[in-house]
């Protein structure tokens, strides 16, 4: 008898202290979200990277497993401590799948990052640029190699491009997108004159002109709209990511993420390591708000067999490979790192000279 009355004793002790634990962790979030709230503006990046470890990071580590898809014989690679935060490249990849069709590339954006500096390099691609396809032993527009090969082929082709190595790829389609954008509360864009796409062929749209704020679908029509040119609209890729970035430190919600992860779903595909996302993620949350530098390698259009395609300017290609050289050199210091500007420097002491 008296040894049921210690069991009950004991029982009702260590359920009085599992619901003083669960009172405690009801206090920490309560704290945290009051701090990350309102006084703790001071240390509030500090406390952001504190709520995401505490309650985020484990269900989006989960999420982006989903979405983790390394490319034919590739093993997963840990990326050693030393090494977590100095350069890298990525390819991005805008597909454009709709039903009962190939993926196809539309976008190829190669990236280098930099982040412990929050900086980022982008060099656009035009879709149609002329070019060997590595592993299809043919020259042929360089958005075919990702529904050639997938995200491997896109890789080995863009590698032979620039001659410089590609890391990692992201691709996320089109679709998946515009989610995100409405889960955002839309983005802004610097649109000062209607952009009416309305060529017989195309799919019929209107984006109106000066919003403070564009709904999904828009941005979606916003990067997808080529009736200019194609270099313009690889400019409109880099301002929409720019666009994107700067929504999110905007908003600084973290607890939107896993939602976020959860929407992407199978629109976005990458080989690198969640746990190196999440990593770089809690490096981005301390840093400052990215810098952003886009620089589109030009070409002039041709047409063979009745095909179009752009042939690359040389000096273009050249000078992206220079500003690659300078960006993934880790010892380059942020103030000698070369950028579109330098270039637009160079022609004008030239000029001047002359």
């Amino acid at each position: 008898m008296l040894e049921r009355k210690q069991h009950l004793k004991n029982k009702a002790k260590s359920k009085d202290k599992k619901r003083k634990n669960k009172g405690k962790r009801a206090l920490i979030v309560v704290a945290v979200l009051l701090l990350l709230g309102t006084g703790g503006y001071i240390f509030r990046k500090e406390l952001s990277v504190v709520a995401f470890d505490l309650f985020l990071s484990g269900q989006v580590e989960k999420k982006l497993e989903k979405s983790y898809a390394p490319v034919e014989e590739q093993k997963p690679q840990q990326v050693p401590v030393e090494e977590k935060f100095k350069p890298f490249s990525m390819l991005l990849l805008g597909v454009d799948q709709r039903d009962n069709e190939p993926a196809r590339s539309d976008t190829m954006i190669y990236a280098v990052v930099r982040p412990e500096e929050s900086r980022v390099l982008l060099v656009s691609i035009p879709r149609d640029t002329y070019t060997e396809i590595v592993g299809r032993g043919k020259e042929d527009k360089i958005n075919h190699a990702y529904a050639f090969g997938g995200a491997k082929m896109a890789k080995d082709t863009v590698t032979g491009l620039l001659d410089h190595p590609v890391d990692y790829y992201a691709a996320i389609n089109f679709h998946g997108l515009r989610d995100i954008v409405d889960a955002l509360g839309g983005v802004e864009l610097p649109i000062t004159k209607d952009i009416v796409n309305k060529q017989k062929d195309h799919e019929k749209f209107t984006i109106k002109a000066n919003k403070p704020l564009y709904n999904g679908q828009e941005a979606l029509n916003y990067v997808r709209y080529r009736e200019d040119s194609d270099f313009n609209r690889t400019g409109r890729h880099q301002i929409f990511l720019n666009a994107i970035v700067n929504r999110m430190m905007k908003l600084d919600q973290v607890s939107k993420i896993p939602d976020l992860m959860d929407m992407m779903g199978e629109n976005f595909k990458t080989d690198m390591m969640p746990s190196y996302i999440i990593d770089l993620s809690k490096q981005v949350l301390l840093g400052e708000s990215p810098t952003i530098k886009g620089f589109t390698i030009m070409g002039e259009g041709f047409r063979k067999n009745g095909v179009y395609y752009d042939s690359v300017d040389k000096e273009d290609l050249e000078f992206a490979k220079q500003m690659i050289d300078s960006w993934s050199n880790p010892d380059t210091k942020p103030e000698d790192l070369l950028t579109p500007e330098s270039r637009d420097q160079q022609d004008s002491t030239a000029t001047t000279k002359e």
